[in-house]
């Protein structure tokens, strides 16, 4: 059908002439509510929005002299982190000589992955990038 036609059959109806497949030979049209149309697709859009869950990486900074104390916050950190279920990247910074020892850091990154297991487990084990080893913790599904 030509598209006069069709469009006048879509003008005695009420409603709008939509191209489907323009790239066809023939282009193909369909006769409907494009506002319809479009409220609706809207409407699926936002609804697929709702039901994703946004995750954030939070980065938690480590030295390879960390006292005691200071790496106990850093982990209770961490651990609210992972139960409010964000992803944690815990990275050891090595400064000057400190990377000649970077058993130090490894030890460290297993320690903390030890005490934060409750809420979350080693998704990327720890591996030396430069002067930076970093690991990263996924929450507990």
């Amino acid at each position: 059908m030509d598209a006069k036609s069709a469009q006048a059959i879509a003008n005695e109806k009420g409603l709008d002439l939509v191209k489907v497949a323009p790239q066809a030979k023939p282009p193909v049209c369909k006769i409907m509510d494009y506002g319809k149309y479009r409220f609706e697709l809207n409407k699926r859009e936002r609804e697929n929005r709702k039901n994703q869950k946004v995750i954030n990486i939070k980065e938690i900074q480590l030295s390879p002299s960390i006292d005691k104390n200071d790496f106990n916050t850093k982990c209770r950190n961490a651990v609210k982190f992972l139960k409010h279920g964000d992803k944690v990247k815990v990275m050891v910074r090595f400064r000057g000589r400190e990377v000649t020892h970077s058993e130090l850091g490894l030890t460290l990154l297993e320690k903390f992955a030890e005490q934060a297991k409750e809420a979350g487990t080693v998704e990327r084990p720890a591996k030396l990038e430069g002067r930076n080893m970093t690991m990263f913790l996924a929450p507990l599904s």
